[in-house]
């Protein structure tokens, strides 16, 4: 597996949510297995096996934060380059055909927030942005067509 690019805080919630998980959710799914178990036939058992597979699921998330927590890198403020467009930097962008600008900040897909402008070093537009100066026009193949964007600045993102 690739490194997993966090911040600070990313990390802390990665590591607060495989704690929720482990000490709290696994425990009271467990709970429900057991409890199911005692109501007879586990053949025709239907509250049990819906409660096997729930226990399935959330062990599967604890092992896939495992995973993302033992290849994760904190990335400092220190570390960020911002003569090209990286991951922890905010790039101001103008979409050259609806002349509208817009900020971004690129963040690992476990940080990615639409709704903050913090979009994925892996999505369409993070992809098209990575690499770009300030001056160039990043044109970026998205599931509407394609969009042209004029890099504007690029700042360090931590928050």
């Amino acid at each position: 597996m690739e490194k997993v690019y966090l911040t600070k805080e990313g990390l802390e919630k990665l590591k607060a949510e495989l704690h929720e998980l482990k000490f709290k959710r696994r425990p009271e799914v467990s709970q429900k297995v057991a409890t199911a178990r005692e109501h007879g036939d586990l053949k025709e058992n239907a509250e049990y096996h819906a409660a096997r597979e729930e226990l399935s699921l959330v062990q599967t998330k604890i092992e896939q934060i495992q995973t993302r927590l033992a290849h994760a890198e904190v990335i400092r403020e220190n570390d960020i380059k911002t003569d090209t467009v990286a991951i922890l930097t905010s790039v101001s962008v103008s979409d050259i055909k609806r002349d509208k600008q817009m900020v971004y900040t690129l963040v690992s897909a476990e940080e990615a927030d639409i709704k903050l402008n913090k979009i994925s070093v892996a999505s369409p537009i993070g992809q098209g942005l990575l690499g770009k100066k300030i001056g160039e026009t990043a044109e970026i193949k998205i599931p509407a067509g394609i969009i042209h964007f004029k890099i504007l600045d690029i700042k360090p993102a931590l928050y």
